[in-house]
């Protein structure tokens, strides 16, 4: 669990909410986000309006649980989700793609995997993507989780954040600062 702790700091986030430091760079950058979550089943969703003035960046999102959801709802194509099952990373970039498009937002930031207890088609507890699509490409991140269910699912709703943060702090134009060595992919 060590590893990515350093990122609080450099996100200059405020203690508390890791969502906080998220909403207020797409509000200072005039762009939407939209959530579109599995294993997560809305934890994701609720952190990020749990910040004041959400409403000008936040379209919405979708809680796809069942697997045929994540293609009829979130657009994963069907044979991608045959072939791999949910828990995969291209699925998780499909979901983060299926929301930016179908949420018109500028960002989709999705999650998929298996909080436990019992592994899920051979894919062993702990095991998560997290994805987030911009107007840039897409990005996934594989994590490897330990600790019980709900820490699992609480751990993927930072990591997605976090995974956000990486990507809306790198510059959007040639007039951006790069902060702090947030330009690395």
């Amino acid at each position: 669990m060590g590893a990515g702790m350093d990122t609080d700091a450099r996100d200059h986030r405020p203690a508390g909410s890791p969502a906080a430091a998220v909403v207020h760079r797409l509000h200072e950058c005039g762009e939407t986000l939209a959530t579109v979550e599995s294993l997560t089943g809305g934890l994701l969703a609720a952190a990020v309006v749990e910040i004041a003035g959400v409403s000008s960046i936040y379209r919405g999102g979708m809680v796809v649980y069942a697997t045929e959801l994540k293609a009829t709802l979130a657009g994963v194509p069907e044979d991608l989700l045959a072939d791999r099952g949910p828990v995969d990373p291209d699925v998780a970039a499909a979901l983060a793609e299926g929301g930016r498009q179908r949420c018109g937002a500028d960002w989709g930031l999705a999650t998929t995997g298996v909080a436990g207890p019992e592994p899920q088609d051979d894919k062993p507890v702990g095991l998560v993507y997290v994805a987030v699509a911009g107007p840039d490409g897409t990005q996934v991140r594989r994590l490897d989780l330990d600790g019980g269910r709900d820490h699992i699912r609480s751990a993927a709703v930072i990591e997605a954040l976090r995974l956000l943060a990486d990507r809306i702090q790198l510059p959007q134009d040639a007039g951006a600062p790069d902060p702090a060595g947030a330009g690395h992919r």
